[in-house]
């Protein structure tokens, strides 16, 4: 394996960052994973006088740590760190020879003091695009921390472990040899999730914002950006800056960008509303809003922030299918994320239920990797693009099934196949196989809001065109609104909408 020539000049570029030599152990057998792994690391070290490679024998092969001189960081990968863990790698060479992270100081606070004993191990595929955030962070957190050590375990090397362990959804972190959490994490909230939340107290003493962005996708951080660049006091509280743009693979249409990942996006969002000092309170999700002489707006962990405006922008969450064995068997054979599970279903059976653009394209991923796909559609037609309906019935090995409703998830341990009806003539059937993907469209994020905004039917708040709701002083944003397309750009849009919306009520106000 040789790195193409693309690859190697970034990483050269990068390796001249290094501050100290970094010391990789290497377990290495004959097998093909094994003359992989050696092949990259021998073209690391080709590069760098700072790279040195030591053979060793460690509980897996083939794998490797990256430690200091003397001085072992607890840091390993299990396998080729390639793919979308490439930078995981070249993050953690510079890590450990002594760079600092780029990380809010109050994290490495919190991550140096940590006592105990904590051994991570996280399963992920290399085609995965949210599982080098899990990977990076629990790195991170070793480097910082000599009572943490963390394994990468690409599930592609090291099948029997991953069956053994039933895992079907990646990233999968184990912790102690115990499950741990599935799925998309940052360093904030693995922390958390380790007891280390932020509890009521730290939001006492905040001063009432000029505006309140509630929700941290792209349009809560372009609205938040054109509120503070008014001059005016502005705060973001968010579950999870990024919103959904984090599990977002390929973002192909947001003009000026040929070509973007959503994580990546994300990181240059958050970036730029660092810059504009906005205060950002992560891990918060809102319950309650009220207007007073100042509006309110209750987090569930108790605190209660004021503001004289306030834009909602909560987006929207994949819809469920709501029936019995969905919520079950959720990463035990039911997953939502093509890219990020499909390669552990590899040469098995599946089903894509929804036939809208995402179920189809989908179906065209996943038929590549495995066995046979069976897609399932409500409507007595595909709604897919055209040009991807094409591309779907040319491939060998797909079923498609239109005018039938899904009616349960079946299994024991593990799904062992779907029960739909057909609609036309009211017969059951059942289908066996192996996972289940679903892909049915989008729900909003405003249930929490009860009656104190109106909103349509299906739970979007209904807006002006200039982003405001019913309730004065209140304006909202983005896919949690009745916005006619859930696109980025047009989230965007919306934002800086509703930010200008809000500016214009406060000077007139």
């Amino acid at each position: 394996m040789t790195l193409d020539n693309e690859i190697r000049a970034q990483l050269a570029q990068y390796l001249q960052l290094l501050e100290g030599t970094v010391v990789l152990k290497v377990s290495a057998g004959d097998d093909d994973a094994s003359k992989e792994m050696l092949a990259l690391i021998d073209e690391l070290a080709s590069m760098s006088s700072l790279i040195q490679v030591e053979k060793t024998v460690l509980s897996r092969t083939p794998s490797f740590s990256v430690n200091r001189v003397g001085e072992d960081t607890g840091v390993t990968f299990g396998g080729t760190p390639l793919g979308h863990e490439f930078t995981s790698l070249v993050l953690a060479l510079l890590q450990v020879s002594g760079r600092a992270p780029k990380v809010e100081q109050n994290v490495i606070d919190q991550i140096k003091s940590i006592r105990g004993e904590y051994k991570f191990e996280t399963y992920i595929s290399l085609s995965c695009h949210n599982c080098p955030d899990v990977v990076q962070a629990l790195n991170l957190m070793s480097v910082l921390n000599p009572a943490i050590t963390h394994t990468m375990i690409d599930g592609a090397v090291f099948k029997a472990e991953v069956e053994s362990k039933e895992i079907m959804s990646v990233p999968s972190v184990y912790l102690n040899g115990e499950f741990f959490e599935s799925g998309r994490m940052t360093v904030e909230e693995i922390l958390a999730k380790m007891g280390n939340a932020p509890d009521a107290s730290e939001f006492d003493n905040k001063e009432p914002f000029d505006v309140l962005v509630v929700g941290g996708g792209p349009s809560g951080a372009s609205a938040a950006i054109y509120a503070a660049r008014k001059g005016i006091r502005t705060g973001i509280v968010a579950e999870r800056f990024g919103g959904q743009v984090n599990d977002t693979l390929g973002i192909e249409n947001f003009i000026s960008t040929k070509y973007i990942e959503g994580p990546q996006l994300v990181a240059n969002l958050e970036q730029q509303v660092k810059e504009y000092g906005i205060d950002v309170m992560k891990l918060q999700r809102a319950k309650r809003i009220e207007k007073k002489d100042l509006i309110e707006v209750e987090l569930e962990n108790g605190a209660v922030l004021k503001s004289k405006t306030v834009i909602l922008s909560t987006g929207a969450r994949w819809r469920n299918m709501g029936v019995p064995g969905e919520a079950e068997f959720k990463n035990k054979g039911v997953a939502y994320c093509p890219h990020c599970d499909g390669p552990l279903f590899t040469g098995k059976d599946v089903a894509v239920v929804g036939g809208g653009n995402s179920g189809i394209e989908a179906a065209i991923d996943l038929a590549g990797i495995v066995k046979h796909v069976t897609v399932l559609e409500f409507a007595p037609e595909l709604k897919a693009d055209a040009v991807l309906q094409e591309r779907l019935y040319s491939l060998p090995n797909v079923t498609v099934l239109k005018n039938v409703q899904t009616t349960e998830v079946t299994g024991k341990d593990k799904i062992d196949g779907i029960s739909y009806k057909e609609r036309d003539t009211g017969e059951t059937k059942h289908v066996e196989l192996q996972g289940v993907f679903v892909q049915i469209g989008l729900v909003p994020n405003t249930e929490w809001l009860g009656d104190t905004v109106e909103r349509t039917r299906v739970g979007e708040i209904v807006v002006d065109n200039h982003g405001a709701t019913n309730l004065p002083g209140v304006f909202a944003a983005g896919d949690c609104t009745n916005s006619s397309y859930k696109q980025i750009i047009i989230s965007m849009g919306s934002g800086a909408t509703a930010a200008l919306g809000a500016f214009d009520y406060l000077i007139r106000n």
